[in-house]
């Protein structure tokens, strides 16, 4: 009994052994590329899969998307404005195989691509174009991106510039800049204010120099406001005609006098 367990037992420790290395499990997300005596033989997965130990080896990737933070960059931008940029880059394995053969580490060249991608794309642009058009740069740094890594299979789907530091020099001249864009518009707001005003004064002068009677409805409607507002002071239309009558009567009285004389 005993030389029978001392026969057997190697065998099973050989077969638990060759099991153990010829099993593997893969979840939904991952994927095999297999190797057999070096050479491609195949992609696997997911769930239950066996290799032969010694003569097929595999390399586990995972299809997930992978959100890779892009390591700040000094940008001098189109007009020679020093700027410290970083980035989120968001991508995904479409083909293990190219993943695999066509890189030596697909994680590694997609950081270094797109750090180089970022300088070269934002050194194109001013600093007001990244300042106001992020959307724009973000899709075009996605397309180069995604065009360069297509041959390792790798797609990326999305950029995201996160932040954009200036110093302080530039930040206060921004401000100043601001500022002055403000007053320009509150100046061109009230010269126009003052145009439209001036332009219903003009109608208003219109429509009441057609009829006499209607200036002296508005000096009526003007005393009645004021009346109103609880002023002491009482005001009393003075009409313009009433004016050129009594010159012509101190006229007539002074040459009556000078007649007598």
């Amino acid at each position: 009994m005993l030389l029978d367990i001392a026969f057997y037992a190697p065998i099973i420790v050989i077969v638990v052994i060759f099991l153990a290395s010829a099993i593997k499990i893969l979840r939904e997300y991952q994927r095999a590329v297999v190797f057999t005596l070096g050479r491609f033989t195949g992609v696997r997965g997911p769930g239950l899969i066996i290799l032969i130990p010694f003569v097929q080896q595999m390399v586990r990737t995972d299809l997930r998307t992978v959100v890779h933070d892009v390591p700040a960059q000094d940008v001098i931008s189109h007009d020679n404005v020093s700027v410290r940029v970083n980035a989120v880059i968001y991508f995904r394995i479409m083909d293990p195989e190219r993943a695999i053969i066509q890189v030596e580490d697909f994680m590694t060249a997609t950081s270094q691509l797109a750090q180089t991608t970022l300088r070269s794309v934002l050194g194109k642009h001013e600093l007001d174009e990244m300042l106001a058009e992020r959307d724009k740069l973000n899709h075009d740094i996605q397309e180069i991106l995604d065009a360069q890594t297509d041959a390792w299979g790798i797609k990326v789907s999305n950029v995201e510039i996160k932040h954009i530091d200036l110093n302080e020099t530039m930040v206060r001249a921004i401000a100043r800049q601001a500022e002055a864009e403000r007053e320009r518009r509150a100046k061109i707001i009230n010269a126009e204010g003052e145009q439209q005003a001036a332009q219903k004064l003009l109608e208003a002068a219109h429509i009441l120099g057609q009829r006499s009677e209607a200036m002296q409805l508005r000096y009526l409607s003007t005393l009645n406001v004021i009346a109103g507002e609880k002023s002491a002071t009482i005001l009393f239309p003075f009409p313009i005609e009433f004016g050129a009558l009594m010159r012509r009567l101190a006229s007539q009285a002074e040459g009556e006098t000078s007649e007598k004389i």
